[in-house]
């Protein structure tokens, strides 16, 4: 594991585990801190031998967003809200791995760190996560997504209640209006990510990275436009498959649907 602002590891085969480290500052979004996970999804997207990538953060916060005293003592820095570049704006650096991210959110998630998680593909959430967009408090506008994204997850009533007010969603309606997909007790969300993730990173990554581009690709269309990009992704994509193929992997997908059943009966854990 390295040391300093972001902190990589590789806790399990296919798997990294980043870690947003400015405990002390509820993981703040210094330019240092960006510009360090840019540099850290640069290297995840280059390595083959990462499949799948857990983001959280350190202490008891996801990320506060942007440092507000950073901002309030350099007038350049207010530009980082609509920054472009990875460097500056951490939505594109992790948008940019082509990976799947999974964000396990382990405490407060406010204003740019809610559009980081939003960046995430899965979120899994912490019992005490929090969710809260202060834009319109702070006085600045949204540049990284949330504006868009937020409504088209959780219906644009719902999104305007939160931006508009700056109140804080608790994990558990996060959860009940599709935020986040589970819940889990504190010392249990990084397992629960970890294993999702790991399980993702058991599928064939040129499947998984091409899958998860369709759903992006397509999410940003109308509905009939998107099938017609599925279409058309899907059918060049698979007359490169094989009959062989198919049948080498048959076994190994009835064989792993079998154990499945078994494992999901048992619970995953959840709070």
């Amino acid at each position: 594991m390295s040391e300093g602002l972001v902190l990589e590891s590789r806790p399990t085969e296919g798997v990294a585990l980043v870690t947003l480290n400015r405990p002390q500052a509820m993981n703040a979004l210094s330019k240092a801190l960006r510009r360090s996970l840019a540099e850290t999804f640069f290297g995840l997207a280059a390595d083959d031998s990462v499949r799948a990538v857990v983001l959280t953060g350190a202490g008891k916060a996801f990320t506060a967003g942007l440092d507000l005293k950073e901002l309030g003592s350099d007038p350049s820095a207010l530009g980082s809200a609509n920054a472009t570049e990875p460097a500056d704006n951490p939505v594109k650096a992790i948008e940019g791995c082509g990976k799947p991210v999974i964000g396990a959110i382990n405490g407060a998630a406010i204003t740019g760190g809610f559009e980081v998680a939003l960046a995430c593909d899965i979120l899994l959430a912490s019992s005490s996560a929090r969710f809260a967009d202060t834009h319109a408090r702070v006085g600045i506008m949204p540049g990284w997504g949330l504006s868009q994204k937020l409504s088209r997850l959780i219906g644009i009533s719902r999104a305007k209640e939160l931006s508009l007010s700056g109140n804080f969603l608790d994990a558990e309606t996060a959860c009940v209006w599709g935020l986040v997909n589970r819940v889990y007790a504190p010392e249990a969300l990084v397992p629960a990510a970890l294993k999702l993730a790991s399980e993702i990173a058991s599928a064939p990554a040129e499947a998984v990275r091409a899958y998860k581009r369709i759903i992006d690709e397509g999410f940003h269309l109308p509905f009939g436009a998107g099938m017609a990009h599925e279409h058309a992704a899907s059918s060049a994509l698979n007359a490169q498959v094989t009959p062989a193929a198919v049948e080498s992997a048959r076994g190994g997908v009835m064989a792993r649907g079998r154990t499945q059943t078994v494992e999901d009966s048992e619970g995953d854990g959840a709070a």
